[in-house]
């Protein structure tokens, strides 16, 4: 089910590096009818209010990309947040959706569901056959529980509600943060400053040697719009590059972007989280679409929107 210029579309999530990326894709293709609504305005948390909004605007389609996101450090210090507020945004969303007769709804997951030890490149059917990587559980349990939502309400009521799973994203209003933030933009950050400040190293979380597959946000964008078009099933789709990187080479490559002339300094005893996580993007690539930014570019553009929107 293909929608138009004119469909009237709720992006849940806006103002997140994932929902912006998506309002943007829309509004270069032309579509015009959005329904945008932040935090402050809308909280996803309250149902009453939730419901009132469906009530309200009646939108045909939802990306649902609103969630409470983090690293490592924030997925360990704030467990019951984490896993608490991804529940209740995505049931109260889920569940309108359903009421009011929503078209479609696209619901936003994340690679972290699949198991830890899951055999590399991840394959779609490897959910559920293992146990998850301890730093980010809450995350990833409400992000199964989400996308069996879909599943169910497309079972028992035959919502056409699908689940894509992206792998870790970097881009266009990330979060730099560095209590909070993920390893690519956490790294930008800490070379960036060491530039500025004329340090001679920085220290860097693990070993190095763990791999990890990064999609740049405007290619999540495009994809998301491309399966709201194209994507009808029950099952989980993949959205990745197909191709991953040590945290040692992003290391090197970000210094070289940056241009930090110091060392690296490996803090072994900090945890390094999952060892390999690739994903198997080849049901998306049989559909015909596949990632268009390659990591370097892709870091560049991310640097520069950066140093533009943070930087004083």
């Amino acid at each position: 089910m293909a929608f138009s210029k004119s469909s009237k579309i709720y992006v849940a999530g806006h103002n997140g590096m994932v929902g912006s990326a998506i309002v943007r894709k829309l509004k270069s293709l032309g579509h015009n009818n959005l329904v945008l609504k932040p935090s402050k305005e809308l909280d996803l948390r309250n149902s009453e209010d939730v419901t009132s909004f469906f009530n309200k605007e009646r939108p045909e389609f939802v990306f649902l990309a609103a969630a409470k996101v983090g690293g490592i450090l924030a997925n360990s210090n704030y467990k019951a947040d984490f896993i608490y507020d991804n529940l209740t945004i995505q049931n109260n969303v889920i569940k309108n959706a359903h009421l009011f007769n929503v078209e479609k709804l696209l619901f936003l997951g994340s690679s972290c569901i699949y198991p830890k030890n899951a055999p590399q490149p991840i394959k779609e059917e490897y959910l559920l056959t293992g146990l998850l990587e301890t730093t980010n559980e809450p995350y990833a349990i409400a992000k199964i529980a989400g996308l069996k939502m879909c599943q169910y309400f497309r079972e028992q009521y035959g919502c056409n509600f699908i689940s894509i799973m992206p792998t870790n994203l970097y881009g266009t209003n990330d979060n730099f943060d560095l209590k909070t933030s993920h390893v690519l933009p956490a790294l930008l950050r800490k070379f960036h400053d060491a530039k500025l400040n004329n340090e001679n190293k920085v220290e860097i979380w693990g070993s190095g040697n763990p791999k990890r597959e990064f999609l740049h946000v405007d290619d999540l964008a495009d994809a998301s719009v491309f399966l709201m078009n194209n994507y009808n099933q029950p099952e989980t789709i993949n959205v990745g590059t197909g191709e991953d990187i040590s945290i040692k080479d992003l290391a090197l490559l970000i210094k070289k972007i940056t241009g930090f002339n110091g060392d690296l300094d490996w803090d072994s005893s900090k945890p390094d989280g999952t060892y390999r996580k690739l994903l198997d993007v080849s049901k998306i690539n049989n559909l015909q679409w596949k990632a268009k930014i390659n990591l370097t570019d892709g870091i560049k553009l991310t640097y520069d929107w950066y140093i533009k929107n943070h930087v004083v």
